[in-house]
């Protein structure tokens, strides 16, 4: 970026600076692109620990090129002591910057990122800044097409199936194409309801980038038939054999592919040149799914910070209920908040944290951070983070302003009819895990108890600790799977170290009240999690029925080695049925002669 030290005319002012603000996005957006289009590379390589790396590292991108734009607009245009009629021209010009751009929704959303960086609170309207979008990206399109159409009519099922895995150059050949190809047929025969009427309009449209995350990548699509559409996607893997790739599953509909977006789950990578056609296009095989935490899965998660705010803001204006404390056990680090009509919670340091905590506001952060950058495996809660928050007074309750006045006074901010909350978490909203055991009938409570075990090991074999494993630190989401969501004592499991307790010397030390031991700041007994974690009969049975491997440290010292020697797990976003190898093992399906005559053929 390259600004003029010094200018006069408020016209040319407010055309350079809007130049060098755009400079700076672009600029960032280059960066992403080039770290999203590298992915091919590390996937074909194997290189999971550069995949890991890259995920951290794209995520620090955005505020890196924020703060280089908020001091070059500084150093360059005292852009802070700048009035506001100015801003309100330099986002005139910026808008008409925008006009052609091929990402306008994100360079709107760093304006305000830089922006809000050099302005006081008193300037958040939208004169100044992007409240509201200004430029649509309503059929925004790039060349080449962001999706790629297909028609069996004309060419036969399996020869665009072909086409399609042809077309993506995976960069590897794939060890059993045809074998694979014939298990997607038959995926698709299965699924299919017949007889099946081909209408003139079908077709298979496929989005033009691959989609890579850990050790897979996906081709996402739909099938349209008439005024059907089933959404589909095709993980593709490396062969365990080493022989090439293969084509591990073929997932339908949405139930099947919303998982993959699902906010427990780190971000996926795709070379997007416009990237809200590529939302667009998710958004119509989702419905369901807000563009905010699809934009947010593919790693652009300041728009998708962007878009929830302006529906938050939109929720407020239509409901009338109050924010109210979360119900469950009270917090010891957090104030957690809630409107009981939007499915999210608000989550605010304390100031005063309990000594038993032995963290500060700063580890806590770092903390929250720390879970940005790792793989959440679906199995940790992302989160939104937020500063200088509005709440209209009127929609805060007196208990829970009485709670924040009390226990977070320096993150609050009270002017008039507004609330501001200085800095806060927000998170999706789930059942806390005591809750729901205490809701639900024996059989889904028992399930519960075996997923919370699985959590808890999904999360070590990714070298995730996560301290407190009480039961309302973990929340069951709609779907019924355990998410862990209190990160105030996360550790990485190399950083533990796990140790039976020793046996007793004398009958005093077996009746001490304290340890007759030395306890280190990073020593962890697994055989005294059972008094804490397990109570009552049915919930300890099938815990010990599952799970007593977590109870003793040589199950999480084997899986710390595994973290220190550099393995990397393998964990699915689907249901291992789905995959190929156990539906269909190897066998091959129905002879030609018969497969000839299919209507999905």
């Amino acid at each position: 970026m390259n600004a003029p030290a010094t200018l006069t005319d408020p016209h040319a002012l407010a055309s350079a600076f809007a130049r060098a603000l755009l400079d700076g996005f672009d600029k960032h957006y280059r960066i992403f692109r080039d770290m999203s289009r590298a992915a091919k590379q590390r996937f074909i390589a194997k290189d999971w620990a550069a995949v890991q790396k890259a995920h951290a590292e794209r995520i620090a991108f955005y505020d890196q090129r924020v703060g280089e734009a908020a001091e070059l607009l500084q150093r360059s245009f005292d852009a802070d002591r700048l009035a506001p009629d100015v801003w309100a021209r330099i986002k005139l010009q910026y808008i008409g910057l925008l006009t052609d751009h091929e990402q306008p929704e994100l360079a709107e959303t760093f304006f305000n990122s830089v922006s809000t960086r050099l302005l006081h609170r008193r300037y958040y309207r939208n004169d100044t800044l992007f409240v509201r979008p200004a430029v649509s990206t309503e059929h925004l399109e790039s060349d080449p097409p962001a999706y790629r159409s297909y028609y069996p009519l004309a060419h036969g099922m399996r020869a665009v199936l072909a086409r399609i895995v042809a077309d993506f150059d995976f960069g590897l050949r794939f060890a059993h194409l045809r074998r694979d190809l014939r298990h997607v047929l038959r995926a698709l025969r299965l699924a299919v309801p017949r007889p099946l009427v081909l209408e003139p309009n079908h077709q298979i449209q496929v989005l033009s980038s691959a989609f890579y995350r850990n050790k897979r990548c996906y081709v996402l699509g739909k099938i349209v038939n008439g005024s059907t559409e089933l959404p589909f996607a095709m993980p593709v893997v490396h062969a365990e054999d080493g022989s090439g790739l293969e084509i591990d599953a073929l997932l339908l509909g949405q139930r099947e592919i919303a998982p993959l977006f699902a906010f427990s789950r780190a971000y996926l990578m795709a070379d997007m040149v416009v990237p809200s056609a590529f939302v667009d296009f998710l958004a119509s095989m989702l419905p369901g799914k807000p563009k905010a935490e699809l934009y947010t899965a593919l790693g652009l998660q300041k728009h998708g910070k962007t878009l929830f705010y302006r529906d938050f803001l939109h929720h407020l204006k239509h409901s009338t209920d109050p924010c109210v404390l979360a119900p469950g056990i009270r917090g010891l680090v957090m104030i957690v908040f809630t409107l009981p009509s939007y499915p999210y919670v608000f989550k605010v340091i304390r100031d005063r944290i309990s000594p038993t905590k032995e963290v500060t506001r700063e580890i806590v952060k770092e903390k929250y951070m720390l879970v940005k950058r790792h793989d959440r495996i679906g199995r940790m809660a992302d989160t939104l983070e937020y500063t200088d928050v509005a709440f209209p007074r009127a929609r805060m309750s007196e208990a829970l302003v009485d709670e924040l006045r009390r226990e977070a006074p320096s993150a609050i901010e009270e002017d008039g009819d507004t609330f501001v909350v200085r800095h806060l978490y927000i998170e999706r909203r789930m059942k806390p895990l005591n809750l729901y055991l205490d809701e639900v009938a024996e059989a889904p409570a028992l399930e519960a108890i075996v997923d919370y075990g699985n959590a808890i090991k999904e999360l070590a074999s990714v070298n995730i600790f996560p301290g407190d494993m009480l039961f309302k630190n973990f929340g069951v989401t709609r779907g019924g799977r355990v998410v862990f969501y209190d990160y105030d004592e996360i550790a990485y499991m190399t950083e533990c170290n796990f140790r039976h307790i020793p046996a007793p010397r004398t009958p005093e030390d077996e009746m001490s009240a304290e340890p007759w031991y030395p306890v280190g700041p990073d020593d962890i007994f697994p055989e005294e999690f059972a008094p804490f974690l397990l109570s009552g009969v049915a919930v300890r049975k099938q815990f010990l029925e599952h799970h007593a491997d977590l109870l003793t440290p040589d199950w999480w010292n084997a899986t710390k080695a595994r973290c220190e020697a550099g393995y990397i797990e393998d964990v699915f976003p689907y249901s291992p049925r789905r995959r190929f190898a156990v539906r269909f093992g190897g066998a091959d399906v129905a002879p030609r002669s018969a497969r000839a005559t299919a209507p999905i053929e």
